[in-house]
């Protein structure tokens, strides 16, 4: 995410804080102004020990997902909360029950740890009435506990309704997992998790609650990208990476300056060029680094100063597994081999247009006769 600045790193994880973060700190100096400058810095000190908690939830996600070998990329705090960013997505039911469970527990478990602390300086364990509002509340010990005790009971609530993407419908989806193909319990999760971010968008207009609004939107345009990812993957898994790469691309020589890059842009349809040395493939030059050295005045620097490492695939892997490398990798372009010889360049653009392809003639091609009661093998049928 951008505009994300890191404030830490733990077991290789950067956890860092969004620039956004800021409003919900002048959101609570207005929220606790009227209590002077006392309360604003103990209403400041709570709003970051909820984020402190907001952390260790999205670190329970991040080291789950550790375990079971899918890589993490980073831990953003948002004013609407966390995000724990995966390098790649597991498909597997079990896991994803796992996964999803980790962050709840971890408030769990930090509710287990106030509740006796309370009982400790003779508070009765109960969370405070509202979670925003200083009305009422004096800078205390007792105070701040019963906040947090409050606040990660909220969170436990929260994220456990079944609202896809968020914890809850993540749980739902590996529940659903078990019994169903993968992409039907996407589908039937994301579902669910629109309609409740329908309603709970409705009940947040009516009742004022502007964030809540905020969050039952993403919630909603969240789980149709998740479920659109889905789709892609099983419309790609089915077909080769060489169904969709540039065969014969434009290349340049090693010994190529940018300026006839610039050259190759201009009159073709290609963003990404091999940089070739003999029939060894050296690099891959992108449309935006292209760009980026003439706005600099490099044009006649060799091409090689610009070109990258690409990621390099077979032809006959499957175009989801392309894809994900891509993704992985964060690099432009996957140079293509077939039995150790360079074939072709392949893109996200291109997958990405392959797929919308690949979906129409899908949806085109006529549904063989089946026998009655029975369906097509790998075709998942719903009730």
């Amino acid at each position: 995410m951008r505009w994300s600045y890191r404030i830490a790193t733990f077991k290789g994880i950067d956890l860092k804080v969004h620039a956004t973060f800021l409003f919900l700190v002048l959101l609570v100096v207005m929220n606790w102004a009227g209590t002077g400058l006392a309360g604003v810095a103990f209403g400041t000190a709570l709003m970051v020990l909820l984020f402190a908690c907001v952390a260790l939830h999205e670190f329970g996600h991040a080291l789950a997902a550790r375990y079971f070998g899918l890589p993490v990329r980073e831990i953003v705090l948002l004013p609407i909360g966390g995000v724990a960013l995966l390098g790649r997505p597991t498909r597997n039911a079990v896991q994803e029950l796992v996964v999803a469970a980790a962050g709840p527990a971890v408030n769990v478990a930090i509710v287990a740890l106030l509740a006796p602390l309370l009982w400790l300086i003779g508070e009765p364990v109960a969370g405070p009435s509202s979670l925003f509002r200083s009305e009422g509340v004096v800078p205390s010990l007792a105070a701040a506990v019963h906040w947090l005790l409050g606040a990660n009971i909220s969170l436990v609530l929260f994220n456990l309704l079944p609202a896809f993407p968020m914890d809850g419908g993540r749980i739902l989806r590996g529940l659903l997992g078990l019994w169903l193909d993968w992409s039907v319990a996407t589908r039937r999760a994301a579902r669910t998790g629109q309609v409740m971010a329908c309603v709970m968008g409705i009940w947040a207009m009516l009742t004022g609650q502007f964030m809540l609004v905020m969050i039952a939107t993403m919630v909603f345009f969240a789980a149709a990208s998740t479920n659109g990812e889905e789709r892609a993957h099983t419309i790609l898994t089915g077909r080769a990476t060489t169904d969709a790469m540039t065969r014969q691309p434009i290349v340049l020589a090693a010994d190529d300056r940018v300026e006839g890059a610039v050259s190759c842009l201009l009159t073709s349809s290609q963003t990404d060029f091999a940089v070739m040395q003999g029939r060894t493939l050296l690099g891959v030059v992108d449309r935006a680094d292209v760009l980026l050295a003439i706005g600099e005045g490099r044009n006649a620097h060799p091409v090689t100063s610009i070109m990258r490492e690409p990621v390099r695939v077979s032809a006959e892997d499957p175009l989801a597994h392309t894809r994900q490398q891509l993704l992985e990798a964060d690099v432009p372009a996957a140079a293509v081999y077939r039995k150790g010889v360079f074939v072709g360049l392949i893109n996200l653009r291109d997958i990405l247009e392959a797929e919308t392809i690949f979906a129409l003639l899908d949806r085109q091609r006529p549904e063989p006769a089946s026998t009655p009661g029975m369906h097509r093998p790998g075709v998942p049928v719903e009730a």
